[in-house]
């Protein structure tokens, strides 16, 4: 569900949006700057990305809405009444918590998201499955796991040599995801014990492992209709699992259809992504939904039309047409693209591919006309890093832990 009351019809709008510390946020500000649209940040973390951009009018220190929602949702519509705000959207998980006040928000403004009910479907990595295996399309055989029990019996399958991969139903950037090989799944080595905290309200999900080439997209949906569409393949990530840190546009006609056809069974509108692995025999399966924006944002150059699908989606819609960024368009994040290059210096032939796609790319987070968020980003792995000493916790979700949401309203 998209509300719109704001009454405006201008390229000139007022823009609020949330999660600056991400960098599609940072890439979304831009675009809609390009088109004349004020852009405004409400973030909850001290420093962040478009705290700094040249882009920005105006940012804003918000409460965390996962520890303090509804002073954040209040801020948010202090907010949005204040500076005028036409369109809000959220880019981060704190969508979740916007979502559960859709109807207060949108009397002020057009929200990009949709129930919250639909997100939280999406959101847990086992319904997500469900709907769309009920949708008649192919998926592999996942299994939710609630209890220590239930942990051992979904890997009574192992000694028949099916390797399964470990994952909490609500996670992102692959945060505490167990691999085959690490949980002894394809050769050898025991299974690790259950996390302490595996309940029915905390599950986990046992899904197959699907060999293949791992393909992401990232689009805009209108009321089920797809009006912006991006898809790359990942084949350099944060890690084994992780997120990736290189894109480069894919003409993928399979997954267009695949995410055309879930869309429209559902009647999703806003901004979503795909996780899918292709088989080497052509076969397409989904592993996981994020239900926001994701990095495919960065494949779109100024004149792509990706703004357009944001502020006016339903023209689009209308006229059949679905955006895409130009052929060959490339993008990176720099630092960690670095990292996956350090990685592969014992290896000759994979060096020299990530070498060329280096030197094809261009950072996401540096502009020329807007340099300052290349050092925000060092400020931000610091905090995170501090943080990470301070709870405990891995550096992947100490940069997110303000904003999850696993689940309830």
């Amino acid at each position: 569900m998209i509300i719109d009351r704001s009454g405006r019809d201008s390229d000139n709008r007022r823009i609020l949006i949330t999660g600056g510390r991400a960098p599609v946020a940072l890439e979304l500000a831009r675009l809609l700057h390009e088109t004349g649209c004020t852009i405004y940040v409400a973030e909850s973390a001290e420093y962040h990305l478009c705290r700094v951009s040249a882009v920005v009018e105006a940012s804003f220190t918000v409460p965390p809405p996962r520890r303090e929602p509804l002073a954040y949702i209040a801020e948010l519509e202090s907010l949005i009444e204040r500076w005028q705000i036409d369109l809000l959207v959220p880019m981060c998980e704190e969508i979740f918590y916007i979502a559960n006040f859709l109807e207060r928000l949108g009397r002020h403004c057009r929200v990009l998201s949709d129930s919250l009910e639909l997100l939280g479907q999406l959101h847990h990595k086992y319904r997500f499955i469900e709907m769309a295996e009920a949708y008649g399309l192919p998926v592999p055989d996942t299994r939710l796991v609630t209890s220590r029990e239930e942990w051992l019996q979904a890997w009574g399958r192992k000694d028949a040599g099916v390797p399964v991969v470990l994952k909490p139903a609500y996670s992102r950037f692959a945060a505490r995801v167990v691999m085959p090989r690490e949980n002894g799944n394809a050769a050898g080595g025991g299974l690790p014990a259950p996390p302490e905290d595996i309940s029915p309200t905390l599950p986990w999900v046992a899904q197959q492992y699907i060999r293949g080439k791992a393909i992401c997209t990232y689009s805009v949906v209108y009321k089920g209709t797809v009006v912006a569409h991006a898809a790359y393949e990942s084949r350099y990530r944060t890690g084994r699992a992780g997120a990736s840190v290189h894109f480069e546009q894919l003409y993928h006609q399979t997954a267009f259809q695949w995410v055309s056809r879930f869309a429209a069974a559902t009647g999703f509108s806003g901004q979503t992504g795909f996780d899918f692995i292709e088989t080497e025999e052509g076969m397409l399966y989904p592993i996981e939904c994020n239900p926001r924006a994701t990095s495919g944002i960065h494949l779109f150059g100024s004149g792509d039309g990706l703004a357009e699908a944001i502020l006016n989606p339903e023209r689009l819609a209308e006229a059949g047409r679905t955006v895409t960024p130009m052929p060959g368009n490339q993008a990176m994040l720099a630092l960690p693209m670095l990292g996956c290059g350090l990685n592969l210096i014992t290896r000759p032939g994979q060096w020299l591919a990530w070498w060329r796609a280096l030197c094809g790319a261009a950072d996401v987070v540096c502009r020329p006309y807007d340099r300052k968020p290349w050092a925000e980003q060092l400020r931000i792995v610091a905090a995170a890093w501090k943080h990470s000493n301070n709870t405990g916790l891995s550096m992947t979700e100490a940069l997110t832990e303000d904003i999850e949401w696993n689940g309830g309203g």
